[in-house]
């Protein structure tokens, strides 16, 4: 089996300041609960937005014979 490096799929959004933490919290979990997403990366901005970033494995089928 050769070793092929996985592929992402990925998801941007932005989230306002006025989210509280829990909020954020509660968000980013029902995301990767529910639709297979990972935190990638999230970013705390200056100005208090958030910069999010998710991932998700694209998985292919191979044909079998």
């Amino acid at each position: 089996m050769r070793g092929v490096a996985a592929e992402y799929e990925f998801e941007r959004f932005w989230l306002p300041r006025t989210h509280s933490r829990t909020a954020v919290r509660r968000l980013l979990t029902d995301h990767a609960e529910y639709g297979g997403w990972e935190l990638d990366r999230l970013r705390l901005l200056p100005d208090g937005r958030r910069k999010v970033t998710m991932r998700r494995k694209i998985i292919r089928i191979r044909r079998s014979l």
